[in-house]
């Protein structure tokens, strides 16, 4: 997975989804939905957005680095989105630089007219996939991973495009929700593991693709159901035909959607994911309680995961820390002289709440570390008596290679540390983490045991459930440029290797 070379991984120590998806067919205001629908979904990707329209003769594209709020507010870029279909990205690149020709949906001629793709995933063999397709004479115009997808479309044989694209779809590996706009229909598909989320939605009669619920309730429309894994949907003037194309394959959903991805306002596969994080919150103060006086969240996707804590220990809940909403991602390249108080363009200690307190400190995850070790000191140079941290989701361990922007594995902090060199390291009381049986039974199962069988929880596991093709290939590369030893005897070295 290439990365934005401009904004590496852990300018603000978080993870970042790729990116989120938006389509409307039928509707006479479908741009202007579109951008309300993307601009709910604005934290599934902040790099750029995208809208790609049909009008009944012609497809109309506007694709911009930044917000959505920045680029389609303007009258002058809505007026050349014309028509009553359209689909859109939020854009977060893990595959593919930051370059305006990666700006999603991506869009082609094909041999039946035009055609546009909007992605959210990653596609684990598209490295592969793309060298074959370039050796018979493919010309890729992307470094995006979803181009694979477009070229393997214009080069199935099948007799009509959906047929085409179930071949396309069928022939990649790795976690993908798809939403697609033609001159007849708008298509949307889920991965057969059903990795990343798509819901149905209707306006007015208008069907709608979203990648959250959050994404229906900002334009008015009603939730109809969850695109299942392995279901593709097709969307034309006479209505909506889904089909399983797929071949069957057990689900894994991304459980880290439940803990910081999705919005808390949405309902994901049937569950409030504020409630969520809640229950998350009372599990880890069941697991780890503290001797404290005040519970403080790292806003803001820390705070559900507080309140729960709080509520389940009885312990009174404050904003001890005050988050900035107003900080872009780009706001400045600080000098080296400020650099270290960069943590405070976004967070600030509220001295009134935590002097003399014990305090316990809710996040969400800890990444590479380098963050939490300066709100610690933060709260404590406001003078709390004792910093007590606990985590909403189990040790993060292992890199993500299903859509998720992670660094490699030897920068995650607690691939290298144990909990105790993590804590002494961060300069904390205490630090625990929820367990993963803690996690399962946030989320409705009985521990990890039971639910496993349901998600993907691979960053806390290294339990990967698909195929990384392009990994192993790297790795074993790697291995036989180092060792000389020939590549196809390194292939289980190489999944070892990433297993840990």
């Amino acid at each position: 997975m290439q990365r934005d070379r401009r904004l590496p991984f852990g300018s603000d120590d978080k993870f970042h989804e790729e990116c989120g998806v938006f389509g409307v067919f039928g509707h006479e205001d479908a741009a202007k939905l579109t951008a309300l629908g993307l601009h709910a979904l604005q934290h599934r990707g902040q790099e750029g957005a995208g809208i790609v329209s049909f009008d009944g003769a012609e497809f109309h594209a506007e694709r911009h680095f930044g917000l959505v709020g920045d680029n389609f507010t303007r009258r002058t870029v809505m007026d050349r989105l014309p028509g009553s279909r359209a689909i859109g990205h939020n854009r977060y690149s893990t595959h593919g630089g930051p370059s305006d020709r990666n700006i999603q949906p991506l869009f082609a001629e094909l041999a039946g007219g035009g055609f546009a793709i909007a992605h959210n995933g990653n596609i684990t063999n598209a490295q592969a996939i793309q060298e074959r397709l370039q050796q018979r004479g493919s010309i890729f115009q992307s470094t995006s991973d979803t181009e694979v997808i477009l070229h393997l479309i214009a080069t199935s044989r099948g007799s009509h495009l959906v047929d085409r694209m179930i071949d396309a779809l069928s022939s990649v590996e790795g976690a993908w929700s798809v939403v697609c706009l033609s001159s007849k229909k708008m298509i949307g598909a889920r991965d057969p593991h059903g990795v990343r989320p798509l819901v149905l939605g209707d306006l007015e009669g208008a069907p709608i693709l979203a990648s959250e619920t959050c994404a229906l309730d900002i334009i008015g429309a009603r939730f109809v159901r969850d695109i299942e894994p392995g279901e593709m949907v097709i969307v034309t003037p006479s209505g909506i035909e889904s089909l399983r194309p797929f071949a069957a394959a057990p689900t894994h959903f991304c459980i880290f959607e439940y803990v910081y991805f999705s919005r808390p306002d949405s309902v994901i596969a049937g569950l409030g994911v504020h409630g969520v994080r809640k229950r998350i919150g009372a599990e880890l103060a069941r697991e780890w309680p503290a001797d404290a006086d005040l519970v403080v969240p790292v806003p803001d996707s820390g705070t559900p995961a507080a309140i729960g804590f709080a509520e389940a220990a009885g312990i009174p809940f404050d904003l001890g820390i005050i988050r900035n909403h107003y900080v872009g991602r780009t706001f400045i390249e600080p000098s080296e002289a400020i650099r270290d108080m960069g943590v405070k363009l976004k967070h600030n200690a509220n001295r009134a709440i935590l002097a003399g307190k014990r305090v316990v400190l809710v996040d969400d995850s800890i990444v590479r570390g380098t963050t939490s070790v300066k709100i610690v000191k933060m709260v404590r140079d406001a003078g709390a008596s004792e910093v007590h941290m606990r985590i909403a989701s189990p040790p993060t361990t292992h890199s993500c290679f299903y859509g998720v922007d992670t660094p490699e594995r030897s920068k995650l902090i607690a691939s290298r540390m144990s909990v105790e060199e993590m804590a002494d390291y961060i300069k904390v009381d205490s630090l625990r983490f929820l367990t993963m049986d803690g996690l399962y039974r946030a989320v409705g199962e009985e521990g990890r045991a039971t639910g496993a069988a349901r998600f993907c929880d691979a960053c806390f596991t290294g339990d990967y459930p698909i195929r990384l093709t392009d990994f192993d290939r790297r790795a074993a590369r790697e291995a036989e440029d180092l060792l000389g030893v020939p590549r196809e005897n390194l292939v289980e070295l190489a999944r070892v290797a990433k297993a840990g």
